[in-house]
């Protein structure tokens, strides 16, 4: 592993009593906005580190099973389009982030970025949202990791599983920081590997490479073979019907595709990173494309849209790859062996994304103690840089895993699902918003975008239609319960509990600590913070180059 600058002074742990108190009322809006503490973890994270932390937590197990179920309703076609369609909203909040964070690159950048550029009631609001949203897909992994296993045997109990994932994740994210990003490098190679193997699976096998020597091709697109194909109706009929089954399609897309979030979370601790994050923020272009847009594609060309056997699977919440679209498509051509090779590497995966979350999640309100809107106890720090208390915050919060000893496995994942999509979408609304001031402050102060490390395009155009387009699709998740005869109190609840929440606490911070919008000329760009970057790079001494053909090689990729 690199190792870093020997001149670089360890730093002995973060106490919150050495906190440096400025005030957050609106009375002073040229300082810091709240309480404040010296973010004291440690820049151990390396390129190769942060590239495979952010393809950790954008590729979960809703890429490779949970697919299935849109492309029931929706079929290939409304499959293929949402996934494109919500790719591009993605990449346009991936274009927002990466130009804040590679110039400001801080530990929990967003929450703290929407405190600083747009109101301190929206920076409590995002950094509680983003907690929340990470903090809940813990147990939902952990869940899924439960499911996953059940498809070899369901002999292990369930408290024993959940219990081995819990103290497997403490172990990593007590451990100093570098070891986080090392384990959490080789678990994420599970994925690409995953990943990157079903695209060639569906290559390989639709031009006749598999037992039958069935040369498939697109037959499943084919309406004269697939009746409804590409596009199928859903809930309605005719061009009502194929709406709506698109509409299931992207909100499963809202739920599957994530990613420059993950990168950004990583600022905070990554070595190097004004010239290390923008090659990041880069490649989630490239994951996107590859990994969820041709990844739908593939579903939707390996096994017919109204397959009997994925029905099944999905209305019996079959455990592990049994409902994955891929492994019915190796049963039906008669391929051994892989369906379990797919399986063990779906449980790598769904460790790994959970191991992601915990990092995550705690960075978070790491960093929202951090700005004064948490317990100043969880800016404590060991002295190998972790916020040990913001750890155990959230694996406490992993504990509601254990809902599904009594509850069925099945049911506490619809439950975990449905409340963490409109938190996950509204998260991007926020960063969008912050952008958008972002660059009227930068306007108002005279500073060029030439002038930073990373100028992203089209903005901000980008900026606009992010912000749009995930209110959007935020405001109609659980559009299924407004239709004539649908009503659910349940899915209504956990589908538009997150909506009506944020607005609520963004009154009560509001009010309780008078803030308000900040104005453009006013906007701080922590450049206490952004010096003692300067002075960290000044002084970065970088491993020395590579000098083999396969070290090159290994360095250009990563």
């Amino acid at each position: 592993m690199e190792k870093l600058n020997s001149s670089i002074e360890k730093l002995e742990g973060c106490d919150a009593n050495d906190a440096r108190a400025v005030t957050g009322s609106s009375s002073d809006l040229t300082s810091s906005r709240a309480t404040s503490t010296s973010d004291k973890t440690h820049r151990n994270l390396q390129n190769r580190h942060i590239q495979l932390i952010g393809i950790g937590g954008a590729i979960g197990t809703a890429l490779f099973v949970q697919i299935g179920s849109a492309l029931t309703k929706g079929g290939p076609g409304s499959l293929f389009l949402a996934f494109t369609y919500y790719c591009t909203i993605v990449m346009a909040v991936n274009n927002c982030l990466s130009e804040m964070v590679t110039w400001i690159p801080i530990s929990s950048p967003f929450a703290r970025y929407a405190d600083r550029f747009v109101d301190p009631a929206l920076g409590f609001v995002a950094g509680i949202n983003f907690f929340v949203y990470e903090a809940i897909l813990i147990p939902f992994e952990v869940t899924a990791f439960n499911l996953v296993l059940h498809f070899w045997t369901d002999k292990i109990p369930v408290e024993a599983t959940i219990s081995f994932v819990l103290v497997l994740y403490v172990a990593i994210n007590f451990f100093a920081v570098k070891w986080y990003g090392e384990s959490e490098f080789w678990l994420s190679l599970g994925k690409v590997i995953l990943a990157v193997g079903l695209i060639f699976f569906t290559f390989v096998t639709m031009v006749g490479g598999n037992p039958l020597h069935d040369v498939y091709g697109f037959r499943n697109w084919d309406s004269s073979k697939v009746p409804g194909a590409p596009f199928a109706e859903y809930i309605e009929t005719g061009s009502l019907g194929r709406f709506l089954g698109f509409l299931a399609c992207l909100i499963q897309a809202a739920f599957t595709m994530v990613g420059p979030d993950y990168v950004s979370m990583t600022a905070g601790e990554a070595a190097n990173p004004r010239h290390v994050l923008p090659k990041a923020f880069n490649s989630v272009i490239y994951r996107l494309a590859t990994f969820f847009v041709v990844g739908s594609l593939c579903v939707g060309i390996v096994i017919p849209y109204n397959d009997s056997n994925l029905k099944l699977a999905i209305s019996d919440a079959r455990p592990g790859a049994g409902s994955s679209p891929y492994v019915i498509a190796m049963e039906r051509l008669q391929i051994p062996v892989l369906p379990h090779l797919v399986n063990a590497l779906i449980l790598l995966s769904v460790f790994s994304a959970g191991n992601t979350y915990v990092y995550c999640a705690s960075r978070t309100l790491f960093g929202l103690a951090l700005e004064g809107k948490m317990p100043r106890v969880f800016t404590k720090c060991t002295k190998s840089g972790v916020p040990v208390y913001a750890v155990m915050m959230t694996i406490g919060i992993a504990l509601l895993s254990f809902l599904q000893v009594s509850n069925g496995t099945a049911k506490v994942l619809q439950w975990f699902v449905n409340l963490v999509t409109a938190s996950q979408l509204l998260n991007y609304t926020i960063i969008s918003y912050t952008y958008i001031h972002f660059h009227r402050a930068l306007k108002a102060q005279n500073i060029p975008r030439e002038s930073l490390p990373k100028r992203s395009f089209w903005q901000p155009f980008c900026a606009w239609y992010a912000f749009i387009g995930t209110l959007t699709v935020a405001l109609i998740s659980g559009y299924e319960v407004f239709l004539p005869g649908r009503w659910d109190v349940a899915t209504f609840f956990f589908s538009y509990t997150m909506i009506g929440v944020l607005p609520v606490l963004y009154v009560f911070w509001k009010v309780t600590r008078r803030t308000r919008i900040i104005p453009a000329n006013k906007v701080s760009f922590f450049e206490e913070e952004r010096a003692e970057v300067d002075d960290y790079e000044a002084t970065y001494v970088p491993p020395p180059a590579p000098t083999t053909r396969i070290g090159r090689l290994y360095h250009y990729i990563f």
